[in-house]
């Protein structure tokens, strides 16, 4: 059973009675999109709150308790912390009946960004997972989310002066971060034994709170299991492919066993990726062996309820393993199935290369209702898997990926989103008649709200940079080169992402005596800010880095080029509201979506990308900007982007003469805003999943029972 009292199962601070619910609000990541949950948390301590990382449990844990005990005799906190516990109980009480709800789901997916305090994701494919779960539970939509703990595995990078990335693993603190234990009947840590694995593999659970959707996380890091064993969840994406392979047994099978244990039924599994899909084949044996199902009705049935999302735009991007290491762990297991042994292999063989068993084979083998991300994607996703699709005769559809609003606007847009659309806006947010009352804003007050915010960002910079500087005693050409030097009157290029070859972050470094030409005009200069992290493995990545480093700390481009250390979920927040022009320019087709250029859109902040991913559906003409050819070219890519830097967008930037602001630059930040934050949003997106999978197959299995 799941305790109930967060006090009884997490070492929580002792608060006095009449403020006690801040550990309830606390411990359930709601408050991380709720801008008056943030503030409440942030005016018991401004200075601890910052300390803290925004972490409320980690401050009120090294809060004074005669400061706790002041706060009680504080009129005006009280009210509004009477205040915050009523919204949040009302929101948790809320059974939100204005959306045709579907039969139970449980997502599964092997990373879920949803706040820097719980370090469990790696990119976009976490936090597109959780932007779901969080909109899941504003539309009150009956959603269960599986994934890992990864209790060693978050990378931080580490810079040198050289450039070259290094590396090294954050532990999460289990006693800071928002999680509980989930507890058995005699009120002990729940752990449960991975089935099929041997020797045996034990996982112990533990329960995220994001809003009203649950998420369960398996832990292999426990005493019970042998060293090995303990590593198996430790990092995310390891590369050690028996490791791996063991991670993803003990995701699928181990997260399916998790709900079976807590009795939490569900009739729609939705796998985001490969990575969880054997939790596919546990569910055929459960209809097998618990409902006495024939073993080809069991199939069908988990077929036609099962979704698969793909985000890959290669196949050799997916998960491939030996059928020697598929058989060490599945031998007696396909005869629980009523398979043989070719059958059972069968299921992950590509058509296209049949030497191996692949995890995203196996995925769109076993489910009859498969998306890919973004409409480009889809058409890319037909051509790459088109032999496996003609040989299954399974239609794919796309569901273009979108943000989740709450978490994502800049906290003073969102004020003012309030006060033009009023307090109940969330509830309508995909309406694009709602967007067009924006435009009664005036030009001047959204860019206050722009310039307050690349404040923000660059005094965030600065702030980083000087913790290094006291920590390390650093160069102050490093410092230069992490950004010390940004102005915020200067038109601000930001990329930031994973930095890997086909996303190509040093493009704009083609030509880099042109580039200082731009950087360093009179009268209208540009400044670029590169963050982002290169895989462990990636090596071509690192050099990327060390090529961008290098040109941020050559004096000749007067600290104008800043490379970001350590970007994660926190500087992203920054970045996307903070800078001018939100660079986007890989390979075509390798953008299966990307979700960074809808985030810094709904800010305000314009995007400037190749026709790739959701920027075909997103670009209008007036919302950003859209350059390169069909077939990427680096050179002609390179050259239309100073282009149209040097021709159409510096001058509309430094266009100010009439009123001091840039007037036209801000009717296309508003353009982006009315058109993309409807368009882009979670809640259309998860509206797409209801229409196309989630209520057809709630039909068909209502009509079955």
């Amino acid at each position: 059973m799941i305790t109930k009292d967060p006090s009884a199962n997490m070492v929580l601070p002792k608060l006095p009675k009449e403020i006690e619910n801040l550990n309830k609000i606390a411990l359930n990541l709601w408050w991380t999109w709720n801008p008056r949950g943030k503030e409440l948390f942030r005016s018991l301590n401004p200075y601890l709150w910052k300390e803290s990382g925004y972490n409320p449990i980690k401050m009120l844990k090294n809060m004074d308790e005669n400061d706790l005990i002041e706060l009680t005799r504080n009129e005006t906190f009280i009210k509004e912390y009477r205040y915050v516990h009523a919204l949040f109980k009302g929101y948790m009480e809320d059974k939100n009946t204005s959306y045709q709800k579907p039969l139970p789901i449980a997502y599964f997916c092997a990373e879920f960004g949803l706040h820097h305090s719980l370090p469990i994701y790696s990119g976009g494919l976490g936090f597109l997972a959780g932007d779901i779960l969080k909109e899941a539970s504003d539309m009150g939509l009956p959603m269960v989310g599986v994934g890992f703990m990864y209790p060693k595995g978050y990378v931080r990078q580490i810079i040198g002066s050289d450039g070259w990335q290094q590396e090294t693993s954050e532990t999460i603190d289990k006693d800071t971060a928002p999680i509980e234990r989930v507890l058995d009947k005699d009120g002990n840590h729940l752990i449960i034994q991975v089935p099929f694995i041997d020797p045996p593999v034990f996982t112990a659970v533990w329960k995220v709170n994001v809003g009203k959707t649950p998420l369960y996380l398996l832990d292999t890091d426990i005493e019970r299991n042998d060293p090995w064993d303990r590593e198996i969840s430790y990092r995310l994406y390891t590369p050690d492919m028996n490791q791996r392979l063991r991670q993803e047994i003990v995701l699928g099978i181990g997260g399916y066993r998790v709900l079976e244990v807590l009795g939490i039924e569900y009739s729609i599994l939705h796998l985001n990726e490969g990575h969880p899909a054997f939790a596919l084949f546990e569910r055929v044996r459960n209809f097998i062996e618990n409902e006495n199902m024939d073993p080809k009705e069991a199939l069908k049935r988990v077929k036609e309820t099962s979704v698969f999302t793909t985000h890959t735009p290669l196949q050799a991007a997916t998960d491939v393993y030996g059928f020697d290491m598929i058989g060490k762990y599945f031998a007696d297991y396909w005869e629980r199935l009523k398979l043989s042994k070719e059958e059972f292999f069968n299921f992950g063989i590509n058509p296209d290369n049949p030497y191996g068993f692949n995890m995203t084979v196996l995925g769109m083998k076993m489910c009859s209702n498969i998306n890919a991300v973004s409409k480009k994607h889809c058409e890319v996703t037909k051509e790459i898997w088109k032999n496996l699709f003609k040989e299954q005769k399974t239609p794919i559809e796309y569901v273009t990926n979108g943000v989740h609003l709450p978490s994502w606007i800049g906290e003073n847009l969102f004020k003012k989103l309030e006060e033009i659309f009023g307090e109940e806006w969330l509830r309508i947010e995909d309406d694009k008649d709602l967007w067009n009352k924006f435009y009664d804003l005036e030009n001047e007050d959204l860019w206050k709200i722009h310039y307050e915010n690349k404040i923000k960002m660059i005094n965030f910079i600065r702030e980083k940079v000087r913790r290094k500087w006291a920590k390390e005693s650093i160069d102050p050409i490093i410092a230069m080169a992490e950004g010390v030097m940004l102005d915020p009157d200067i038109l601000t290029i930001g990329f930031a992402r994973r930095m890997t070859s086909y996303k190509r972050p040093d493009l704009i470094l083609t030509d880099l005596e042109r580039l200082e030409k731009l950087i360093n005009h009179p009268s209208r200069p540009i400044q670029i800010i590169f963050a982002g992290k290169a895989h462990p493995a990636d090596t071509p990545g690192k050099h990327i880095i060390k090529k961008t480093f290098k040109v941020a700390q050559d004096p000749k481009f007067a600290g104008r080029v800043a490379f970001v250390e350590d970007y994660g979920e926190e500087s992203a927040k920054y970045l996307i509201k903070g800078v001018d022009i939100w660079l986007n320019n890989p390979l075509i087709p390798m953008e299966a979506c990307g979700t960074s250029g809808m985030k810094a859109s709904i800010n305000g902040t314009l995007h400037l990308s190749t026709k790739d991913g959701w920027w075909i559906e997103g670009y209008n003409g007036k919302n950003g900007w859209s350059f390169g050819k069909e077939i990427s070219d680096d050179k002609e890519d390179a050259k239309e982007l100073y282009d149209l830097l040097e021709n159409e967008i510096i001058p509309l930037f430094y266009d100010s003469k009439e009123k001091g602001f840039p007037e036209k630059w801000v009717e296309k930040m508003k353009e982006a805003i009315i058109d993309i934050s409807p368009k882009f949003s979670a809640r259309r997106m998860m509206k797409e999943y209801l229409e196309k999978f989630y209520i057809p197959i709630s039909k068909k299995e209502s009509v079955r029972k």
